[in-house]
């Protein structure tokens, strides 16, 4: 008998029909002899409209009372999907992130795990029921309602796999799988079937939205293994895992486009050591996470310090920035929302040479002006202007023949 995680997103379990196709899916699983947990989402665009509804009344609703209201959704979906599965016949339990135990740290919008307890959930799969627990939420020591950010539902299932020591964790959404690109903007972009970690990291922090990236630095720091599936056909999706056969051959396995990015700038900063220490820390002590960063040649004894961060984080980072100006003695503050970052992966980058120049000129043969450059080992990354992202994603995509055959 296996263990099986499952998680299922909020297009999943939009409509009764789709709770009813999900349970299906479940008790097919639960019936072959299997443990199963599922992790659920909150349904279609309910997080969205709770959050709309919220700013409708104040323009800057508190984070933790935010973290009162999205967790509703995540409940309705739960005892929704349990309700269904025993009227299958299939027992099943309900349980909110607090009842599992899912302990996170204070920063409410975003917590992060911190532990997770396993003696309500074993006990419930020890009677024989299915376990159907809320994704994105946890809570604090306090007994405070937290959050776990964008696409924390996968971070709870990767957890839950994890302390269980699952046999597999399926994540289920509305694509089958990863692609060399988001389908919907490159028609001809290709499933990718296996995919490293490393690659699913930079690719889920880059913009592709098939899995949150804490979810899989999760998978990878416990050697969890992730089947990325549609749960609207049987076909099979992609498998992330810590190395496959010949992955060096396959120098760029994915583009990913951002137009999340907002691009900051501190204009007529003392060129003086200890100051970019000053700025930076004062943002990580916020929680806001910087991305590129470029720091112009000084003049005069100034220079302009520009950088990258979350349009979710915009408000936070504007207060914050602009108090930092005025306390280092800097001229001022610009911002720009109106960037994108497009991006290359692929560990076989590694050992091959030319892949920024093959980026660079797909990006200068269509046009598109590359603003800033960051790299790691594995990935290429240049902020450009967003009107030109969805073309820059098809020009690069098409230059290393993503979509076919690996140029």
């Amino acid at each position: 008998m296996s263990l099986v995680i499952q998680k299922y997103g909020g297009t999943s379990v939009a409509g009764v029909e789709d709770i009813r196709r999900v349970a299906a899916r479940v008790a097919e699983c639960a019936r072959a002899g299997n443990s199963v947990a599922v992790v659920v989402s909150a349904r279609g665009k309910t997080t969205d409209e709770l959050l709309a509804t919220a700013h409708e009344l104040s323009p800057s609703p508190p984070k933790r009372e935010l973290d009162m209201l999205m967790t509703i959704g995540e409940q309705e979906s739960i005892a929704l999907l349990a309700i269904t599965l025993n009227a299958m016949a299939v027992p099943a339990v309900s349980l909110t992130g607090a009842q599992v135990g899912i302990l996170t740290d204070q920063e409410h919008g975003k917590a992060k795990v911190q532990t997770v307890a396993t003696e309500r959930i074993r006990k419930e799969l020890d009677n024989g029921h299915v376990v159907v627990v809320a994704g994105f939420q946890g809570v604090t020591l306090e007994n405070e309602i937290t959050t776990l950010g964008r696409g924390g539902s996968d971070a709870t299932a990767v957890a839950l796999a994890a302390v269980l020591r699952a046999d597999v964790c399926e994540i289920y959404s509305d694509v089958d799988g990863v692609y060399t690109a988001d389908p919907r903007v490159v028609e001809h972009a290709r499933k990718i079937p296996v995919i490293t970690y490393d690659e699913m990291m930079e690719l889920a922090s880059l913009g592709a939205q098939v899995l949150q990236n804490r979810a899989v630095q999760f998978a990878k720091r416990y050697s969890v293994p992730l089947h990325v599936r549609s749960s609207f056909n049987n076909t099979e999706g992609t498998m992330v895992v810590e190395n496959y056969e010949n992955m060096e051959e396959i120098f760029v396995s994915g583009a990913a486009l951002d137009e999340d990015e907002v691009k900051m700038t501190l204009r007529g900063v003392p060129d003086e050591p200890g100051i970019a220490a000053r700025v930076f820390g004062a943002i990580a002590e916020k929680n806001i996470n910087v991305d590129m960063i470029v720091q112009n040649v000084s003049d005069e004894g100034k220079t302009d310090v520009t950088f990258t961060v979350s349009n979710d984080d915009l408000s936070d980072a504007k207060r914050l920035t602009e108090e930092i100006s005025s306390d280092i003695g800097a001229e001022g503050v610009h911002f720009d929302s109106g960037v994108a970052k497009i991006s290359v992966v692929g560990v076989g980058m590694r050992s091959h040479s030319g892949v920024a120049q093959k980026m660079f000129q797909a990006l200068a043969d269509n046009g598109v002006n590359i603003q800033m450059i960051s790299t790691s080992e594995i990935k290429i990354s240049c902020l450009i202007g967003e009107d030109t992202g969805k073309k820059a994603l098809k020009a690069v995509h098409d230059a290393f023949g993503l979509g076919g055959k690996q140029a």
